[in-house]
């Protein structure tokens, strides 16, 4: 398991994502910066009449924007497995805090893309019962613990299946 790398920075029991899951956050939020607001700035900048040269800069400036919000919010992401069930804590600029009752998990599933499979990392996806966000996604994961969560999760699952 993942272990905080300022134990002040986190409460007890909360792990913290790897920094190379906000590597690779900061690459995707990079090229999504890039392209969306860096590219409305240049267009914007190029219709004002502004030198061409202004055309990059925004550009990159969208693409610092982008890695740093990315990386700030894999960085500020923490999750916890307890006796109840799975708590994830997301915080960039509002705080956000799931908490998925052992007893609504109906499966797992787990996901690696080919840039997380070569950064070792993983996404779980646990299926809830219920109809809205019928699904909690949990991206960044380290993949050894991401399987120990599924393991887990799903071994608490079969428990509760041979109690009925």
């Amino acid at each position: 398991m993942s272990v905080p790398s300022n134990p002040a920075d986190a409460s007890p029991g909360w792990q913290v994502m790897p920094v190379r899951a906000a590597r690779l956050a900061a690459l995707e939020g990079a090229g999504g910066g890039l392209f969306v607001p860096g590219a409305l700035l240049a267009g914007l900048s190029a219709w004002l009449g502004w030198p061409l040269l202004l055309a990059p800069l925004w550009l990159l400036l969208g693409a610092g924007v982008g890695a740093a919000l990315a990386w700030r919010r894999v960085r500020r992401t923490r999750w916890r497995l307890d006796a109840q069930g799975l708590g994830l804590r997301r915080d960039l600029l509002w705080h956000l805090e799931t908490r998925v009752p052992l007893s609504r998990v109906q499966h797992l599933d787990l996901r690696r893309g080919p840039l997380e499979r070569r950064a070792g990392l993983a996404t779980l996806i646990v299926h809830t019962a219920g109809t809205r966000m019928s699904a909690v996604v949990v991206s960044g994961l380290d993949d050894a613990d991401a399987e120990y969560l599924r393991d887990t999760l799903a071994h608490q699952l079969d428990q509760d299946a041979d109690a009925l």
